[in-house]
This record gives structure tokens, C-alpha cells and sequence, in this order.
């Protein structure tokens, strides 16, 4: 087990949780029992999180994209959200349950249990899970220059201007903009891109790939990539030299 620093945990990790199918066609099972699986890895690494002291995990759970996917693997996603809302994960953690993505788009019987799921555990504080359903960045940067142009067009004060418009602008209209952006990104299963995942947010995140497949993701698995982000140099633009003297 990696020997972390708990001064350095990362505040906010963000998953792309990717390998469920593959983890289940090596079995030779269907895709939905890797998706089944993959609820119980975030069982787990919602509480190891937690133990850490994380205060936010991002967890990409279903693009706007995967709404091409086919019909019998999307109806199993569903009721997979519906079964996986318990309130112990979050209760026996003191965890607060947050949702992005575009409802518009989702059954209303899900929709229904994320918004009595958010308010159940409005008051839990130890750290907060957001599950990205039905999202993308691309549609979430749109949604926010629509608001904003909107703003601008009903001569709304401080949005008469376009000249207004900056990056805390935009960052307030992103549907994140209760959390701060994430430190780490951790993409499981082996593939080396982002995939319409937090492209404002992850400007400066540090990125960290592994072979192992979601539902293989094990506590070990979160220390060794805590272990890389900690012994990474976070600079932000400034030199190596600059960093180091505190400038």
C-alpha cells in the first residue's frame, strides 16, 4: 500500500469510470453485469474517499453521448441509478449526493430519485459525491453562454456589457459551480482521453491513466494515484524556481 502524505490528500477527484463492458466480456458476461460491478467500486471507493479526506468526487457516470447506445443497455443504466441510490452508501459515510448533466433527457421516475436523493442528503458534510449523468462539457459550456447571452439580451445588470464576460463569469454558469475544480482526474480501463469530461474545470488538474478496469478499482488502485499526484509539482504557469520560493 502507498505511504500517502494526508497533508496532500486532493480536495476534489474526478473519475472517469471506464472498463465495465470489457470487464464483463472477459467473463463472458453481458454489459449490464459489468455495470452492476461497477457500483460496487464506487461503494468503495466512495468510502475510502471519505477515510482520506477528499472533499469531492466527480464521478462520470453516462455522457450525452451514451444516450447512442443501445436501447437495452440504457434501460439497464437507469434502473442501475434507481437500485445504486441507497441511502446508506451516503448516510453510514455522511455524504452528500449531488447530480450535472441535462435532466431534461432522463426518465421521470430517475429524475424523481436523484432530486429526493440531493435532498436527503443536504445536510451530510463529510464530503460530496457528484454523479455526471446525461452530461457533457461541450454542452455544458453552450448551456452556460446561453444563460449568459440571455442575461445580456433582458438587460440584466452586470451582463449589459459582453466585455463583462470572464472566466468567473462562465465558471458560475457551469453547472459545477458549487465545488471547486478538480485537483486530480483519474481515468480507469486504459484509454488516454478525456471524453467530454470537465474541459473548463480540468485546465490545470493533474491527469493520471491506468490499464485497470473499473470494477478492478480498488482502494490500492486510489493510493497509487494519490501517490502520483502528491509527487507531482503543481506550477500553474509560473517555473520551477518560482514555485519553490513562493512567488
Amino acid at each position: 500500500m502507498e505511504q500517502l502524505d494526508m497533508s496532500r490528500i486532493p480536495q476534489h477527484i474526478a473519475i472517469i469510470m471506464d472498463g465495465n463492458g470489457r470487464w464483463a466480456a472477459e467473463r463472458g458476461k453481458p454489459r449490464s453485469f459489468g455495470h452492476q460491478a461497477g457500483v460496487d467500486a464506487v461503494r468503495r471507493i466512495t468510502s475510502e474517499c471519505t477515510r482520506l479526506g477528499v472533499k469531492y468526487l466527480t464521478l462520470y457516470t453516462f455522457s450525452t453521448e451514451n444516450w447512442n447506445r443501445p436501447a437495452d443497455e440504457i434501460s439497464a443504466l437507469m434502473g442501475l441509478v434507481l437500485t445504486s441510490l441507497e441511502d446508506e452508501i451516503f448516510m453510514k459515510n455522511n455524504v452528500r449526493f449531488r447530480v450535472i448533466g441535462d435532466m431534461s433527457r432522463l426518465p421521470k421516475d430517475v429524475y424523481k430519485k436523484l432530486m429526493e436523493t440531493e435532498e436527503h442528503t443536504a445536510q451530510n458534510d463529510t464530503m460530496t459525491m457528484v454523479v455526471a449523468l446525461s452530461y457533457s462539457s461541450r454542452w455544458e459550456i453552450v448551456k452556460a453562454m446561453q444563460d449568459i447571452l440571455q442575461k445580456h439580451d433582458e438587460g440584466v445588470e452586470g451582463f449589459k456589457d459582453v466585455k463583462m464576460i470572464d472566466e468567473e463569469m462562465i465558471s458560475q454558469h457551469l453547472t459545477t459551480n458549487f465545488m471547486p475544480d478538480p485537483d486530480l482526474l483519474i481515468r480507469t480501463g486504459g484509454e488516454l482521453r478525456i471524453s467530454n469530461y470537465l474541459l473548463w474545470q480540468i485546465a490545470y488538474s493533474e491527469l493520471y491513466f491506468c490499464d485497470t478496469y473499473w470494477p478492478d478499482f480498488m482502494e490500492e488502485d486510489l493510493h497509487k494515484a494519490i501517490a502520483s499526484f502528491q509527487n507531482r509539482q503543481r506550477r500553474y504557469g509560473k517555473t520551477e524556481a518560482q514555485v519553490e520560493q513562493g512567488e
